[in-house]
């Protein structure tokens, strides 16, 4: 059953995600590999806090920035991303976040994940300007200088962008609209 789905997989994703992911998304996905609408996904983290949310769907121009622009304006902090495109050009993007505050049930997080990205993906509207926020007095007081190192990968078919920075609220979302918008995917 999971062979149509696995059959679009390369080497890559077997060996940047564990086996109880690869579980997770294959339940999920091996009945929608040609799947014309977003499927978003989101579960409470395996390991540690918060969630972990999975986006797949046909890969398409600004797709990460929209992703963590969704994020940013719901009010949650990307943690960790895992980003892969299949044999057969889907998007399969895996996003650990927290945030939201107390109070909230996890299934309301989860339902409010899944239909709200789901509905952002569809979207065709321009992307929205960051909303930013404050700071942490820890990042005022102790400033980092950002360095930003860009230089070929291994093979040299690409580039890898490294960037080190104080963090800040839509400083990721600012830097793939950035990307984005000179089309650099």
């Amino acid at each position: 059953v999971q062979d149509r789905f696995w059959a679009q997989l390369d080497t890559t994703y077997f060996l940047r995600h564990d086996p109880q992911e690869i579980a997770w998304q294959t339940r999920n996905l091996h009945f929608r590999v040609e799947s014309a609408r977003p499927v978003v996904k989101a579960r409470l983290a395996p390991i540690g806090e918060g969630l972990q949310v999975m986006i797949y769907m046909p890969d398409r121009e600004a797709l990460f920035a929209r992703i963590c622009g969704y994020f940013e304006r719901a009010g949650f902090n990307i943690v960790e991303a895992k980003i892969h495109t299949t044999r057969h050009r889907y998007a399969l993007d895996t996003f650990l976040v927290m945030g939201y505050g107390r109070g909230v049930h996890y299934r309301d997080l989860i339902s409010l994940i899944e239909q709200g990205l789901a509905e952002e993906l569809e979207s065709r509207a321009p992307l929205g300007a960051p909303r930013g926020g404050r700071i942490s007095r820890r990042v005022r007081y102790y400033p980092i200088s950002p360095v930003v190192d860009l230089r070929p990968d291994d093979r040299g078919a690409y580039h890898v962008l490294s960037i080190v920075a104080a963090d800040r609220p839509g400083l990721l979302y600012g830097m793939a609209r950035l990307l984005a918008g000179h089309r650099i995917n």
